[in-house]
């Protein structure tokens, strides 16, 4: 899910791009898993990660000789994409412990449908042809997964779903927000300004998991190690590698590449976590993808981060 410079299509992908795009995609796929695997409170879970990943970035970035003084400017513009983006980690890290990381990477990716309707909205964009075609077939694959099964679902189960869908919502105010503060705002690099929005995010985290009670120190070391990699791996490596690829890479392979988090996402789930899993399952999750990668196919290149939950 981290806003990158705009996709510029080039005649013949380089074969290093591609891999370095795959890989990011894939590195992004394991954050659910990550977050099961730490066996701390979703709240714990989103503030470690937005803790490290944003200590990380930043350090990248001074010892890369390109800091930036930060003003009290800067600070105003990050606070807005800090809280959506908590808003959507509240939210989607809650679905990933309660329907599973797979479901739940799949449900989030929904919002490129909200963002496509929100560039009509305010950017005056125009949607492509495929749009209503891919939500359409999304929604489709959306009800062999979860509607066919709803009635056996428990209520926290069903919680899970709803909440997943609505992470979309806190992700795409934090992609408008990230947008406009990129857009001549702020004299801050892309990696700067989300290390510094991801440090707010944290703040505003451990406000709220303090007070639902949780508690922010533990004991185990195992949980400290996947926390540390959560924020590795999902906030500064998979970044840093598409950052550097989407560029030289067509927006249509971009998309396509993209879908690698969600599906990888879904069969680590069911291969790590044992989720039941049947032929309806398998072809709600293609039509669920297809319609997804459909809903991307713009007018113009999309923006790296409108098709990616990080």
């Amino acid at each position: 899910m981290t806003p990158r410079p705009p996709v510029h299509a080039t005649p013949l992908a380089p074969p290093a791009a591609v891999g370095r795009m795959a890989l990011g995609a894939m590195l992004l796929s394991s954050t659910g898993i990550f977050v099961v695997l730490a066996q701390v409170a979703p709240t714990v879970s989103a503030f470690y990660r937005m803790l490290f990943g944003g200590a990380m970035l930043l350090a990248w970035v001074a010892l890369g000789g390109r800091w930036q003084r930060v003003g009290g400017r800067d600070v105003a513009l990050a606070l807005v994409p800090a809280l959506g983006f908590s808003l959507d980690l509240i939210c989607w890290h809650r679905s990933i412990l309660w329907v599973g990381p797979g479901m739940a990477t799949l449900l989030t990716n929904f919002q490129v449908f909200l963002m496509a309707l929100v560039g009509v909205w305010i950017y005056r964009e125009r949607l492509g042809r495929w749009f209503l075609p891919g939500i359409a077939v999304a929604l489709t694959g959306l009800w062999l997964l979860v509607g066919a099964h709803w009635s056996l679902f428990d209520a926290r189960h069903r919680l899970g779903v709803w909440l997943g869908l609505a992470s979309g919502l806190g992700y795409t105010a934090y992609l408008l927000s990230f947008r406009r503060a990129l857009s001549g705002h702020t004299v801050l690099s892309a990696a700067q300004f989300l290390g510094l929005m991801s440090l707010l995010s944290a703040a505003l985290l451990l406000l709220w998991g303090l007070g639902e009670g949780d508690r922010f120190v533990f004991a185990s070391a195992r949980s400290w190690s996947v926390l540390l990699a959560l924020g590795f791996f999902g906030q500064v490596l998979a970044w840093l590698l598409m950052v550097r690829a989407m560029p030289q890479l067509p927006a249509s392979l971009v998309g396509l590449l993209l879908l690698l988090q969600p599906a990888l996402a879904f069969v680590l789930d069911v291969l790590l976590f044992k989720r039941p899993t049947g032929g309806g399952d398998w072809l709600g999750l293609a039509l669920a993808l297809a319609g997804i990668l459909l809903g991307t196919l713009r007018t113009r290149p999309p923006r790296p981060t409108e098709n990616a939950h990080a």
